[in-house]
């Protein structure tokens, strides 16, 4: 049987994940409360966020879930100070939330522009401006912002989705040196095809698992857990000098 790493330094650390209902988000919620970080979480679904909430009660630190239009910078800045105010400072920051709708660059408006970045790049900017002064408070800290293979490997169909995930790298590499002098960490954590229900769901054919097959270095499906694994190590102080990266998991791809 496979045994995964434990992070002490985890425990009792105020965490806070975006976009933690579904999908990879909701695993990076139960491997940090597992952990027994003290996680919250906030995304607009509701019924799916306070059912996970529910799932994960047995946790040393039941997650806290808040209901967030994280498109919205002021809702978002108020339910963070929530979490400050009931859980303690931030010590880890996931900036997990996205979606990889499909458009073309020919039906795009400038409106639909606006709410693209709103989603795939706004809120990583502003939750990462909000939790600051927690860090700072704390002595050091650690943000893990999402990024994705899909605009390195040239994918076409969502030309919105990739120049957010691509300004998402230089975002990390503009506060690296800045946020370093506080002893924060900020990184980028770069997920390939992961299989989660909503991609098994819309995407997943024959053909795509031949692509798998064919051009992922390592065989089998690339996982949530998997992205959750590499998001506790970079949350955790094992990796105290590590900042300003691109930590790629997608099994060998790019």
């Amino acid at each position: 049987m496979t045994s995964f790493a434990t992070y002490p330094s985890l425990v009792d650390r105020t965490v806070v994940i975006t976009g933690g209902a579904s999908g990879i988000g909701a695993s990076f919620v139960e491997h940090f409360a597992t952990q027994g970080a003290k996680t919250a979480f906030l995304d607009v679904a509701a019924d799916a966020g306070e059912a996970l909430a529910e799932r994960l009660g047995g946790a040393r630190h039941r997650p806290r879930f808040l209901r967030c239009d994280l498109s919205d910078v002021e809702a978002l800045r108020r339910a963070i100070a929530t979490v400050r105010a009931d859980l303690g400072p931030v010590g880890a920051l996931v900036n997990n939330a996205a979606n990889d709708v499909r458009h073309d660059i020919a039906d795009t408006t400038p409106e639909e522009f606006d709410r693209n970045m709103a989603t795939n790049l706004r809120h990583q900017y502003f939750a990462t401006q909000a939790i600051l002064p927690d860090m700072r408070s704390l002595g050091g800290g650690s943000v893990i912002c999402l990024g994705s293979t899909g605009w390195m490997k040239k994918n076409a169909g969502y030309p919105m989705y990739a120049t957010a995930k691509a300004a998402i790298e230089g975002f990390v590499y503009g506060m690296a040196r800045e946020l370093g002098r506080d002893r924060i960490r900020i990184n980028c954590l770069v997920p390939g095809w992961v299989i989660t229900d909503k991609q098994r769901e819309m995407w997943l054919d024959e053909e795509g698992e031949e692509e798998i097959r064919r051009v992922q270095c390592l065989p089998g499906h690339l996982m949530p857990e998997d992205l959750a694994r590499a998001a506790l190590f970079l949350a955790a102080d094992d990796s105290r000098m590590c900042t300003g990266q691109n930590f790629i998991v997608d099994g060998g791809w790019v």
